[in-house]
């Protein structure tokens, strides 16, 4: 793996500028990989290589698609985002892009002769203009401090966008005498959330003009709200959108501070009308999760994504109808068992396209709002990411388990797709890549359970090979046909490895029942859907019964350290990823409290509950007496969902008990792994924990 990395190229350098002088620095560009590679299996490095495509949009006349792609660099440890623009047939096309400084939410201006897109090119973030070819650069706002998010008005004259505010008052605010100290004065809840410390800044919607040359006269539609809009930490613009005459705009959002926010799921849809300033609430007494607003072509109905149960994050997302004149609510996917994202009218607003997840893919759909019936579009071992409309084909963005994401158009009449980017195929025709097989496999309370199996690039049936489960994360989400940089499921089989991947109790996209059946058991019939499915795929003569591991990360990790002690001597290696050790201390110490009370049905100090005794019953460090099989674990300091001390533990307890144990430990991530050259140090030291064990 090494010596590849001497082969490989990541970054092509240009120069950032003609006009530097001499002494100054100039920053070097970090393009697309042009790698001759000499082997054809997929290794780390090649992972690093392929770019990374994203944020499609179609222009208002159909004809084109704009969309941008990161680049990254192992060496400079750091990515590079660029925007191109092509007909919607995969022609011509033009990179609109080329400097040092990432560009990103690129929109079409209304116009469809234009593009507008944010860059801390001028130092803070600001929008820049440019025409479709790439000409006519031009810096059109100049707001303080920046901001991170933009969206146009219908008729192009005004424009929404995000900021972050300052409203609580943080340790220097107090003592402004005391500028060098670094303490945080906490007195609620919600005093850190996922990655980040809350520092008394707030994200709000803002208004603005737009008189095609600059953009002026902002207000923010939130003044002195300590709340954030859209929501945080995965909310972006599809939880704010424009009424179809301009005069309005729907925001997401949950109203609730401290303790409060930390204990429920509670957003709402408001509307704000531009002429009065007035805010309204749409979706008041609708207790659980309300966002992605959108509205109907005439602007007589809005349409939103509602989840019925408070507290509950993996609740189904019912699309919803409101009648803005009579105030009326309508249920419109009740005998859809799915739920639905990406929307976009046809038929002048009595159809709809949209992106579902299910039973283990992710496909496009097509609703009549008025008959309430679904047509899938597509189908196949694939995720459908997205979902536009250009002139008669439908373009999308796709991936699945071999191919990273790229755009597709597709015939909405036949579901045949052509993938018209081709972003990565100069690496991918160099590759042999593994195979993947949908199996059905009968769970021990004679369940089918869908169970993906990745074998190796020129898999070999009448050769043994070591084999590993994964444990997926959530404890509810989907294990569908994903494509990721870190938990790559093709990077896993190309070291050598069968991988089995069960869509185990609680998976998203089988339905809410079987959603529904983890909480309040997630070390119950979960865990015995994972030792089933490798207890089944074991007795297949080509794999080593004797060499299995089991991996996994988040609820995946907690999966892991359970298993480390209930396996009975089937597992030879363990890696657990930011994992639940101590279900009790994690409980106290997580972020959103509204999650821990719905999995474990309370907390641990509730003696005389008798569901929430049971979940803690089942607690990994319970188990860990057992232990007796090599584990490495991993985590990032920066984690405040599964706080690291959990890794600690784990690892601690390991090395007490004299059990083979590593820590991976990273100072500067999170939750994830993001850093170019900590996730090589990941995918080097995770296959090598595995082959020393396993091969």
């Amino acid at each position: 793996m090494n010596k590849l990395l001497s082969l490989i190229i990541i970054s092509i350098a240009f120069i950032a500028c003609n006009d530097k002088t001499p002494t100054q620095k100039v920053e070097k560009i970090i393009g697309k990989s042009d790698v001759k590679l000499e082997s054809k299996v997929m290794t780390p490095e090649v992972l690093w290589s392929f770019g990374r495509l994203s944020d499609v949009k179609v222009s208002p006349d159909g004809k084109k698609v704009l969309y941008g792609v990161s680049y990254f660099s192992i060496p400079e440890n750091k990515s590079n985002r660029e925007l191109f623009v092509m007909n919607a047939d995969g022609s011509d096309k033009v990179q609109l892009t080329k400097t040092p400084k990432s560009e990103y939410n690129a929109v079409w201006h209304p116009n469809g002769k234009q593009i507008v897109y944010l860059s801390s090119e001028s130092g803070s973030v600001q929008a820049w203009m440019i025409n479709s070819d790439g000409t006519g650069k031009t810096k059109i706002s100049d707001i303080k401090d920046g901001f991170s998010e933009l969206k146009f008005s219908p008729k192009g004259d005004k424009v929404l966008f995000t900021k972050e505010i300052k409203i609580d008052k943080a340790t220097k605010d107090i003592y402004p005498d005391l500028d060098k100290a670094d303490g945080r004065i906490i007195t609620d809840l919600m005093y850190r959330h996922w990655d980040t410390w809350e520092d008394g800044k707030y994200s709000h919607v803002f208004v603005a003009d737009f008189d095609g040359k600059n953009i002026t006269n902002e207000k923010d539609i939130m003044p002195g709200e300590p709340y954030d809009a859209p929501l945080k930490p995965f909310g972006g613009l599809d939880d704010i959108c424009w009424t179809p005459d301009g005069k309005a705009i729907a925001y997401t959002c949950k109203k609730l501070k401290g303790k409060s926010y930390t204990l429920s799921t509670n957003s709402d849809v408001y509307l704000y009308t531009i002429a009065n300033g007035e805010t309204k609430n749409l979706t008041e007494g609708m207790p659980g999760y309300d966002k992605s607003p959108f509205f109907s072509p005439d602007g007589s109905k809005m349409y939103w994504l509602s989840m019925e149960r408070a507290g509950f994050e993996a609740d189904k997302d019912r699309l919803f109808q409101l009648d803005m004149k009579t105030g009326e609510k309508k249920y419109l996917t009740e005998k859809f068992d799915h739920s639905p994202f990406s929307f976009k009218w046809i038929d002048e607003g009595k159809q709809l396209y949209f992106v579902a997840g299910v039973f283990g893919t992710f496909q496009i759909y097509k609703m009549n709002i008025e008959t309430q019936e679904f047509t899938a579009i597509t189908e196949g071992m694939h995720d459908y990411h997205s979902v536009d409309i250009a002139g008669d084909k439908l373009i999308a963005t796709r991936v699945d388990m071999t191919k990273p994401q790229e755009i597709y158009s597709v015939n909405p009449e036949t579901g045949e797709a052509t993938d018209i980017s081709l972003e990565n195929k100069h690496l991918l025709d160099q590759l042999t890549m593994p195979t993947v097989e949908k199996r059905w496999i009968k769970t021990t309370d004679n369940k089918d359970m869908l169970t993906w199996v990745i074998y190796p690039p020129n898999f070999d049936k009448n050769k043994k090979y070591p084999t590993i489960l994964y444990c997926e994360g959530g404890p509810q989400s989907p294990l569908s046909q994903f494509w990721s940089y870190r938990w790559n499921f093709s990077q896993m089989a190309s070291n050598g490895y069968i991988i089995v991947a069960p869509n185990r109790r609680g998976t998203l996209t089988m339905g809410q029942e079987w959603t529904d059946q983890i909480s309040k058991d997630n070390s119950g019939q979960a865990m015995q859907d994972l030792l089933r499915a490798i207890d089944v795929i074991k007795k297949e003569p080509y794999i080593n019964e004797d060499k299995l591991g089991a991996i996994g990360a988040s609820f995946g990790g907690f999966s892991v350290n359970w298993l480390a002690g209930n396996h009975n001597g089937r597992f030879k290696a363990f890696i657990s990823h930011c994992g639940v050790f101590n279900s009790e201390m994690e409980y106290m110490t997580t972020d959103e409290m509204f999650f821990d009370n719905w999995e474990k049905g309370g907390a641990p100090w509730e003696k005389d509950n008798k569901v929430a005794m049971k979940s803690y019953a089942g607690s990994p460090h319970k188990f860990v007496r057992n232990w007796d099989t090599p584990i490495m674990i991993i985590h990032g300091e920066h984690d405040y969902r599964i706080p690291y001390i959990q890794g600690m533990a784990a690892f601690n307890s390991a090395q007490l008990l004299g059990v083979p144990s590593k820590l991976l430990f990273f100072p500067s991530e999170t939750h994830w792994v993001l850093k170019p050259q900590n996730g090589i140090l990941w995918q080097r030291e995770f296959k090598g924990w595995l082959d020393k064990w396993l091969k």
